[in-house]
């Protein structure tokens, strides 16, 4: 069976525990979700963290599961950093302590990687964008502290330009970036997930030795189908992003999805209150679901499905495993 390692789920969504839109569809069916996975081969899942809360949420999730994590503050959650009670130097030092508990003696170490942090200027209604650039430096060094990959969000070309930036300024310069001088300790590398951007941007975090995260919201146009095509494939991570980011019928992608009779696909109910035990949901990405994913990068590069699966497995070990 193939090996398969999903980058990006968010385990710990309403969604898995039977409520849509705050209402309650469905029992809760997390455990059933984590075993079609496996079932599937799917032998890595990091859960994202994308608040202090959340993080320390996914960080148990992890434990109970025998799964991976994130540690971080998304951008559009860094307005949350100034809310805490204590203020943002507390809200920091209680995610540090979050990262110290689990790396020390004693620790389960399932938290592998430093995120979701980045910049996103598309929600600016949920954090403005001085206050993501303002927290941003401190959250970059700590993935220099902890020597933890970075798990970085970027959604505009704007987004993309000022985190780069942001990257150079706080030291995380590639030893793949030419006459940096930069040595290999001082370089834990880091992906850029759910990509949506350009060719251009693709060569850049290339270029800076990142790898870059597919998922449907990667595959959504036909300039994002050709922009995959110039990703290499020692560079690609596959992600689903669970629950989001599934393929509709109005994606350029979804003419190469595999056929209805492929083992890859789950079985779901078409709406959320006709649930069944042991079934998905229509429009609900689940980690089985990166077989999917696999499938529709490899099919629209034209190589054979099992180089996009080894080659994604691979690098997903070489950065967090």
């Amino acid at each position: 069976m193939a090996r398969y390692a999903d980058i990006a789920v968010n385990l710990t969504d309403p969604m898995f525990q039977g409520i849509y839109h705050g209402k309650k569809k469905h029992a809760p069916d997390l455990d059933a979700v984590i075993s079609r996975a496996k079932s599937q081969g799917v032998q890595r899942m990091l859960i994202t963290g994308t608040s202090l809360s959340e993080s320390r949420e996914a960080l148990e999730m992890a434990k109970r599961y025998d799964l991976h994590c994130t540690a971080g503050v998304h951008p559009t959650s860094t307005s949350e950093i100034d809310k805490h009670p204590q203020g943002a130097d507390a809200c920091f030092q209680e995610l540090e302590q979050l990262i110290e508990a689990d790396r020390g003696e004693g620790g389960s170490k399932r938290i592998i990687s430093l995120g979701e942090i980045g910049l996103d200027y598309d929600r600016l209604n949920w954090s403005p964008k001085e206050t993501q650039l303002r927290h941003l430096p401190r959250l970059l060094l700590l993935s220099k502290r902890f020597r933890l990959p970075m798990f970085l969000h970027s959604r505009t070309p704007e987004s993309h330009v000022d985190l780069i930036k942001a990257m150079r300024d706080a030291g995380w310069v590639s030893p793949f970036t030419e006459g940096t001088g930069a040595g290999e300790k001082e370089w834990v590398g880091g992906v850029v997930h759910s990509f949506t951007g350009t060719t251009e941007e693709v060569k850049e975090l290339v270029d800076m030795g990142l790898y870059i995260g597919l998922n449907g919201c990667s595959l959504k146009t036909a300039e994002n189908l050709e922009t995959v095509k110039t990703i290499p494939l020692d560079r690609i991570m596959l992600e689903t992003d669970a629950p989001w980011c599934s393929i509709t019928t109005s994606h350029a992608s979804h003419p190469f999805l595999p056929p209805t009779s492929s083992s890859v696909y789950i079985q779901r109910v078409n709406k959320a209150e006709k649930w069944q035990e042991g079934q998905g949901v229509k429009g609900r990405m689940e980690p089985a679901d990166v077989a999917v994913i696999a499938e529709v990068v490899a099919r629209v590069n034209g190589v054979k499905v099992e180089e996009v699966i080894q080659a994604a497995w691979g690098n997903t070990e070489r950065l967090f495993w």
